[in-house]
């Protein structure tokens, strides 16, 4: 009896001390910065501008990004390598992690936050995982290039009614992958897009996919209210006669910016954000820029747009007016500032600043540089405000 009450005691003592490096409190102004040379994240409290953990252990993060679980606690982090991680943000623990692939590019939380989808580029396809445990629930193989390779996935979000929606870079595909029966996945294939779709986008309302043509001039838009119309090509003509620049980075198409009616999108091998009429897709203007623009983003009230570059130009930042669309300010933060993020209310916007090890912290209001964090080689930056919004 006494063994067992001391054992008791012991247990008691135990939970107690594990229950206490776990914090007690609201998620909502919290998010993970990845760290992407060191292969772990920093979880920090937005607030209060300071790192509360780090988490190591998480593989490549050369291309990282992260969704959230619907209460905020959880975050799924995809790894270039394959990896998916499950992480407990108050615990500042992996719960669960996966290598599920060879190369990944990215993944998306389904609507009612029981599924986690990841994009492949080896094995080509997309795989659909429990939120829960991290086991296996579909696997969905892409096209077949030929009889030894599969078709790139990229661009994958997910979109309403369990649904995700990703394009196939190598052949030219959008799909939209329906996992309402998670027994009987069903999909809908468009072929025929476009050239080398190489991301894509859904607008925060859920109608509307992009995919971005690197293959050709254009995108290739989906009505996902319509799918029976399929895609259709738009601004089509945007570059047309125009000498391209080499394109040094990719622009990331999921960072777009919508500003009341109107899109504003980076503009491939160009120095120019193009602006674009909501729903009839139409180019109404051209701003130029300093560099190839890589985000393209909107102040959450849609005031402002921050553009940050590809290199050699990537030591800038530039703020676009929405009214006048002039530029209002440019911003020098160093070498490698290559993501930002907004706080929910657009007060702040956090810049990853890669070469000086460090991220900062701007009011967007003055557009002075109020805080700077230490972090070991900065990239992604991830609010859990993204819990809420469709397609982030």
């Amino acid at each position: 009896m006494r063994l067992m009450r001391y054992l008791f005691s012991a247990l008691l003592l135990y939970s107690g001390q594990a229950s206490a490096a776990c914090l007690t409190r609201g998620t909502g102004d919290m998010g993970i910065v990845v760290e992407r040379a060191a292969g772990s994240v920093q979880v920090i409290d937005r607030r209060a501008h300071k790192s509360l953990f780090r988490i190591e252990g998480l593989g490549d993060l050369s291309h990282a990004s992260a969704v959230y679980s619907p209460d905020e606690r959880y975050a799924y982090v995809f790894g270039r390598d394959g990896g998916l991680t499950r992480l407990d943000i108050l615990c500042g623990t992996i719960t669960h992690r996966v290598v599920q692939g060879g190369n990944s590019i990215g993944g998306a939380i389904s609507q009612d936050g029981s599924l986690i989808a990841v994009s492949n580029y080896e094995p080509g396809g997309v795989k659909v995982f429990s939120a829960s445990n991290l086991s296996l629930i579909a696997d969905i193989p892409a096209s077949p290039v030929n009889a030894e390779k599969r078709s790139k996935t990229v661009g994958l979000v997910d979109a309403t009614d369990q649904r995700f929606v990703f394009s196939l870079y190598d052949t030219g595909e959008t799909w939209i992958l329906d996992m309402t029966d998670q027994q009987k996945p069903q999909i809908q294939k468009f072929q025929n897009i476009g050239q080398l779709p190489y991301d894509g986008l859904i607008t925060k309302d859920g109608r509307y996919y992009i995919a971005g043509l690197f293959g050709q001039d254009g995108l290739a838009l989906l009505d996902l209210w319509h799918p029976e119309q399929g895609t259709k090509l738009i601004l089509q003509d945007y570059g047309k006669g125009e000498k391209k620049l080499p394109v040094y980075k990719m622009p990331h198409l999921e960072g777009w910016a919508m500003a009341g009616n109107r899109a504003f999108l980076p503009g491939v091998g160009h120095h120019q954000v193009l602006v674009v009429e909501r729903d009839s897709w139409k180019p109404v203007g051209k701003i130029p820029v300093y560099g190839q623009p890589v985000f393209v983003m909107a102040r959450p009230d849609g005031r402002q747009i921050w553009v940050n570059f590809a290199f050699p130009n990537n030591d800038t930042i530039q703020v676009i007016d929405t009214e006048t669309l002039k530029v209002i300010k440019i911003l020098k933060p160093g070498k490698g500032a290559l993501h930002m993020e907004f706080a929910p209310r657009g007060e702040e916007v956090w810049i990853s600043i890669r070469d000086k090890d460090e991220v900062q912290v701007y009011d967007t209001r003055s557009l002075e540089l109020l805080h700077t964090l230490p972090v070991n080689k900065p990239s992604g930056i991830f609010f859990t405000a993204r819990a809420h919004t469709t397609g982030l």
